[in-house]
């Protein structure tokens, strides 16, 4: 007769009966990614590069950012006219932005540093960012911490928040075309609209966990 059964046999059983379909080659067990299939759809649609940027735009602003689209030549004198409309006097901007985006504007510049403190940076006014990529069917913005866009923290404090995307080059159908191109060891941040949240009776806050104003360009 059998001894008693402890919570690490109960344990060990489940694995067991999970693995059960496991099928083995010589070398031992498949591995998790083929053992499982996936034959889920990518993507839904087949939409040119326009279309999956025009789509882009809508779920934006069904999330309440505030679009825009200009051409490289036209971003300084759209960027200042943000800033300016905003009320900006201090703007953080990371280490790697391009310089000529803000040829026209003389607004106060922080940078991103390690030593900056939640209070420093709720004092900024403004943060300006690039993005690693954007994503059409779930109006999704994806930061991964390089040179154009700086530490987490800076796109989580300051409450007005402008994200350039590069359009069509940086924008992409659906989240697994997304995560083809970013790796889970960078720092990614995923952005759907501005911070928001909502209490029992629905009615919604915004700029309660990040910006509560969210503009992107999309610069094409």
């Amino acid at each position: 007769m059998s001894g008693p059964v402890n919570s690490r046999d109960r344990i060990l059983g489940r694995v067991r009966r999970a693995l059960a379909d496991v099928r083995e080659e010589p070398g031992g067990e498949l591995p998790y990614a083929d053992a499982v299939p996936r034959a889920y759809l990518r993507e839904h649609g087949d939409r040119t590069p326009a279309e999956t940027v025009d789509l882009l735009a809508a779920n934006l602003a069904d999330y309440r950012a505030r679009v825009h689209r200009c051409t490289e030549d036209d971003l300084p004198s759209l960027l200042a006219r943000l800033l300016r409309e905003h009320g900006s006097a201090s703007l953080l901007v990371p280490p790697g932005l391009e310089p000529g985006w803000l040829a026209e504007t003389d607004v106060e510049r922080v940078e991103d540093r390690a030593e900056s403190t939640p209070y420093d940076l709720d004092r900024v006014d403004s943060v300006l960012t690039g993005c690693a990529v954007a994503v059409a069917e779930t109006g999704t913005l994806v930061l991964d911490g390089g040179p154009d866009q700086g530490r987490r923290r800076i796109t989580l404090v300051p409450d007005h928040h402008i994200c350039v995307v590069r359009v069509p080059e940086q924008v992409v159908s659906s989240v697994p075309r997304a995560l083809d191109r970013l790796s889970p060891g960078r720092p990614l941040t995923w952005i759907s609209g501005p911070s928001a949240t909502s209490d029992i009776e629905l009615d919604r806050v915004e700029g309660v966990h990040g910006p509560r104003t969210l503009e992107v360009v999309l610069l094409g």
